[in-house]
């Protein structure tokens, strides 16, 4: 009994002891200062991912990122305008059904009513022609950073601005990306638990 009380003692006095300051890598440090550790939580990184890491795996893990987030805005936006009533005109395949004969959502793609396999499979088809053929970074094209895709085609005027208002730019896109891949995973969460979000209406 003795000896429980002892070590019951000996845990809680340690829970009150400093301690120790994790050394930190150097390939962490090295990101500490990219675009994107910005506050309020600075560099974030809870799953380790870029512990140990060199240049190449950053910049595949922000390729990613970036492509991911350009994504969930157009879903998010999407969500939010059909949702609203907004359809394009005009039927969806031979048959005649229109675009706002089906459900928003998840439910467009799985479900009694959702979207013919056919048609899923020109959707896949068509993005992953994108994929393939478009939204990729080539190599000699002039590109500045990691997700640059103009490939020495689009501008709309990105080279007039100076490099602060470029790095702006891009951190705004990483926080609106960062905050759509969050809100279309909410978004579908709660498509499943149903109920009412404002602005984007029933689910």
């Amino acid at each position: 009994m003795k000896l429980a009380i002892v070590a019951t003692l000996a845990a809680s006095a340690a829970a009150f002891a400093p301690s120790k300051v994790a050394q930190t890598s150097t390939a962490l440090n090295a990101f500490e200062s990219e675009l994107g550790a910005q506050p309020p939580l600075g560099f974030f990184d809870p799953l380790g991912l870029l512990d140990d890491a060199d240049q190449e795996r950053f910049d595949r893990l922000r390729y990613v990122e970036i492509k991911h987030g350009r994504i969930s805005q157009l879903a998010f936006l999407g969500q939010v305008v059909t949702r609203a009533g907004i359809h394009l005109p005009g039927s969806i395949n031979y048959a005649g059904d229109s675009f706002d004969s089906y459900p928003n959502g998840v439910a467009a793609l799985i479900g009694p009513d959702s979207i013919p396999t056919a048609g899923l499979v020109q959707l896949v088809a068509f993005i992953g022609l994108l994929e393939i053929g478009f939204m990729k970074d080539v190599p000699g094209t002039g590109n500045e950073f990691v997700g640059d895709f103009r490939n020495g085609a689009l501008d709309f005027g990105w080279d007039t601005f100076d490099e602060e208002t470029k790095l702006s730019k891009r951190a705004i896109e990483l926080n609106n990306g960062r905050a759509a891949m969050m809100g279309i995973l909410g978004l579908m969460v709660h498509e499943q638990l149903g109920g009412s979000v404002p602005i984007v209406g029933e689910l």
